[in-house]
């Protein structure tokens, strides 16, 4: 057996730089959160090689003092504790003091930095943790770091490193996370000498969203601001029409650091679990503000994941703040009919055909129209509107004549062009969009008088008629809230009809399922269902609810009991566990292509106005969805 010695110290470096340091992204990091606790309102973060061989960092920040930057690249060198008392209440985003360490020790590192006090700037280079020069140089206020070669000494390190692109692609999400938690500063993202990312710092998270999601996202947004039990929580979430097949667009920060916590994540999609389908994922920014004593940020070096110390707490505050915020407005998503593809036209259309020049030259196949087929074009364009105005003629009060009249015709553009830019203005986001009428709401009770129920389709959806819109009811899916809401409603209240089963189901479960259903035993209970054990480990179904009767109680019981093994969930919200219970009322929800009549569903509708979320169905599909008569309009050719 080898005998135990003491590593040097070069050594050790490079082996606690391997906690901090996994690739060019976390070097940025590192920098970058130092620029943010020095005070800097602009901060550019520039990669090359996605950053495997070349990444400055440069602030505007209050600079490092000339005689405390040898001790900043010292292990366990910080600024920002003093005792172990400061580790209960940070609220600065590095403070171990093992970053400038860490990167220096497995790179090439110069440092330029200026105070505002000091007439010079100081430069300083150190590589492999070997200090190679210190001197005095021009400089801005603030600093600047470039770190070059990115594991050059452990060439055993640097091939576990991904693709530039890939490297490069953590670098951008960081800094989009970044710009998120601080949109009070500017941040300027260049890759391979190109701008990807630069926000103005005004302070406008809303704005800073749009530049990184786009417009689709932005215009599907719901704000949030709530606070309780000491808790407060801010940003905004997405309409369900927006959620993902993953979790990369949900963006969590607690004291303004940047986490990772399947607790949040989990409050977070159990509040959505009404709106989204399964896989379904949604779109959140959540800016969560407590008392530092109340987070343990001291978990990984890499400071992304944390402890709550009421997980419980934590879980309802977040999950009852996002489903307040989701049930505020109506969200029947609306829906628009694509255009038709066009084929290509034929040569008998009309269309004039290719001359021989044109043949021999190949310039039919060019996508430059030529003169010809411009003035082609507009005759055709011309012969539409012209034929568009005769067939509509009958419904105009005027004659065909006046339609035609020059002045006439200038006020009917003009109207048009007004009507587009209004609807482009204030309707952009009319394709595929979740409508909020909280003026005129189908489902209010108000506008039972007004509606008018045309019929069945298809022996599964129903069309409903109610001022400009035409709503589509999915009758499997609102039976399925109803019965959801219903049985939770007896739960609270403890109304409810059982049915007896002779001979009763035995079920013989496993130890785990065994202690499942004794802890959830009264649960089953409330909504029918009369369990009682028999013999070690099985137990006996007597009754089930009056509307499961005839229904595969063994298997439902038993999907039930898989479903409440997530000890996450049953641990942390006691509610949930009532919710996934009811939801196998589900089972007994009148199905697709069974025929309703028109007082039944006269009377699910009539429920449905009884529901704070009539708009899906325990599982996230829509229950209801809609069209407007301006997008009929439009696909008969009514209005162009």
């Amino acid at each position: 057996m080898s005998r135990i010695q003491v590593l040097d110290q070069i050594t050790i470096d490079k082996i606690a730089a391997g906690e901090v340091i996994e690739r060019p992204a976390s070097i940025v990091k590192e920098l970058t959160e130092n620029s943010i606790d020095a005070g800097a309102t602009a901060v550019t973060a520039e990669i090359r090689d996605g950053g495997i061989s070349f990444i400055r960092i440069s602030d505007n920040g209050c600079g490092i003092d000339p005689q405390e930057v040898r001790a900043a690249f010292l292990r366990h060198s910080t600024s920002k504790i003093r005792t172990v008392e400061d580790l209960t209440n940070l609220s600065s985003l590095g403070f171990r003091g093992e970053a400038l360490s860490s990167i220096a020790a497995v790179s090439q590192v110069e440092l330029l930095t200026k105070t505002k006090e000091c007439t010079y700037g100081t430069a300083y280079r150190i590589e492999g943790g070997k200090e190679i020069s210190l001197e005095e140089a021009g400089a801005p206020d603030g600093t600047t770091f470039l770190v070059r070669q990115l594991f050059y000494n452990t060439p055993a390190r640097r091939k576990f490193l991904k693709t530039a692109m890939t490297e490069a692609s953590h670098v951008g999400d960081l800094i989009t996370r970044l710009a998120l938690s601080h949109p009070e500063i500017s941040f300027q993202f260049i890759n391979n000498q190109q701008i990807k990312l630069h926000t103005s710092g005004s302070g406008n998270v809303g704005e800073v969203i749009y530049h990184i999601y786009g417009r689709e996202i932005s215009a599907h947004l719901l704000e949030i601001s709530e606070e309780k039990n000491g808790i407060r929580i801010s940003g905004y979430i997405g309409e369900p029409v927006i959620s993902r097949g993953n979790r990369n667009f949900q963006t969590y920060f607690v004291n303004g650091r940047y986490i990772k916590s399947n607790l949040v994540s989990r409050a977070v999609e159990d509040a959505y679990k009404d709106f989204s389908m399964q896989h379904k994922y949604p779109f959140a920014v959540l800016y969560i503000a407590m008392d530092g004593e109340g987070v343990d940020v001291n978990v990984h070096p890499s400071k992304m994941e944390l402890r709550f110390r009421n997980q419980q707490e934590v879980y309802q505050t977040i999950c009852e703040a996002i489903g307040r915020t989701l049930h505020r407005g109506e969200l029947i998503p609306e829906v628009s009919l694509p255009e038709p593809s066009k084929s290509q036209p034929k040569e008998n259309s009309g269309q004039p055909l290719p001359s021989a020049e044109d043949k021999k030259s190949g310039t039919q196949d060019k996508t430059v129209p030529s003169k010809r087929d411009l003035d082609y074009f507009m005759k055709k364009m011309q012969e539409r509107v012209r034929s568009y105005h005769l067939q509509n003629s009958s419904a105009e009060v005027r004659g065909k004549d006046e339609i035609f009249r020059p002045n006439e015709q200038e006020n009917r553009i003009r109207e048009a062009v007004n009507y587009r830019k209004n609807a482009e203005a204030s309707g952009s986001k009319s394709e595929n969009r979740q409508l909020n009428l909280f003026d005129d709401k189908l489902l209010a009770r108000q506008s039972v008088p007004e509606y008018h129920l045309i019929g069945q389709v298809f022996k599964t959806y129903w069309l409903v008629e109610f001022g400009e819109q035409l709503y589509i009811i999915d009758q499997h899916a609102a039976h399925e809230r109803v019965l959801y809401e219903r049985t939770l409603a007896g739960m609270r209240t403890r109304e409810y009809t059982s049915q007896n089963i002779s001979p009763p189901i035995i079920l013989d479960l496993p130890m785990r399922d065994a202690e499942l259903l004794r802890t959830y035993h009264e649960h089953f209970s409330r909504i029918g269902f009369e369990i009682e054990e028999f013999g070690q480990d099985s137990f006996a179904v007597r009754a089930v609810p009056d509307n499961l009767f005839g229904i595969a109680q063994k298997d439902l019981l038993l999907e039930m009991l898989d479903r409440l093994s997530d000890e996450l969930v049953t641990e942390t919200n006691p509610r949930l566990v009532a919710e996934k219970i009811a939801s196998m009322s589900c089972k007994a929800a009148v199905k697709g292509n069974m025929t309703l009549s028109a007082d039944e569903v006269r009377s699910l509708i009539g429920e449905l106005l009884k529901l704070d979320n009539p708009y899906h169905c325990p599982h996230g599909r829509p229950t209801i969805i809609s069209i407007s008569k301006r997008e009929l309009e439009k696909k008969f050719k009514r209005i162009v």
